[in-house]
């Protein structure tokens, strides 16, 4: 009998590796200085936490060319301040070593820019660990689209019922079900249980330190995870559909 693989972990990056909410918050004030008669409330912004940046700003403009001088406002505010405004949150970086250590393969899967997600992942000393990052600028669907999570684990050689992707967002988790990969919902970042309920986690996790345990016991039965709902044949076949950006 082939021997099981240690199963691959992905994540999520704002809200789930860094805690970055309130540079995020204090980039959209900035953004809408002078248009605070339309700006987003910080509950509506934090609701689009997890989608690209211009589709969360489509709801508060007038046309696209208002939309690309809103991005390059809110980008300037974000490179200025992201070193001093982004960190690790606690024990995120023993338990990525510890995985890796383990035999996990890891990667990340966020709607950030690969710019910023490549800052954030260094300036942190999570970069070491991640065999595959995917961005905003990775691929031309995004979550709550599965493709992003496909595409993760089609780089890492993975199907969807040896994976687990942890994400904070309601965006995270839904794009993680319809891959059909196991679900685990962060609940240390903005949103809470209640929140996230409705879009059915597979698991709920209150610390990230208790995550290596958690994907060990579901790996080898101790906890149920999702039950696999595409094969390889489906996969390829949905594959055709999506469009990776060159």
């Amino acid at each position: 009998m082939e021997a099981q693989r240690h199963y691959a972990v992905l994540f999520d990056l704002d809200g789930t590796l860094i805690d970055s909410i309130g540079l995020l918050l204090a980039s959209v004030r900035h953004t809408f200085e002078g248009r605070e008669d339309v700006a987003p409330t910080e509950d509506e912004w934090i609701a689009g936490i997890g989608t690209p940046l211009r589709e969360q700003l489509r709801p508060f403009v007038e046309s696209d060319e208002d939309a690309e001088e809103l991005v390059a406002r809110y980008r300037t505010y974000q490179r200025l301040h992201h070193d001093r405004m982004t960190i690790a949150y606690d024990g995120v970086l023993d338990t990525l070593e510890q995985l890796y250590n383990w035999g996990h393969p890891m990667g990340v899967v966020t709607s950030k820019s690969n710019e910023m997600m490549e800052r954030g992942l260094r300036q942190t000393g999570m970069d070491v660990y991640m065999q595959t990052m995917i961005g905003c600028d990775s691929c031309t669907l995004h979550k709550p689209d599965p493709f992003p999570v496909r595409l993760a684990l089609e780089e890492l050689g993975y199907e969807a019922h040896e994976a687990v992707f942890v994400g904070d967002s309601p965006h995270d988790i839904a794009s993680g079900n319809a891959a059909g990969v196991t679900t685990i919902a962060a609940l240390w970042g903005p949103f809470t249980r209640n929140q996230l309920a409705p879009f059915k986690p597979t698991l709920y996790l209150d610390r990230i330190t208790g995550l290596p345990a958690m994907v060990e016991r579901l790996q080898h039965g101790a906890i149920a995870g999702r039950t696999p709902r595409q094969g390889t044949a489906s996969h390829k076949a949905a594959r055709r559909s999506e469009t990776r950006r060159g």
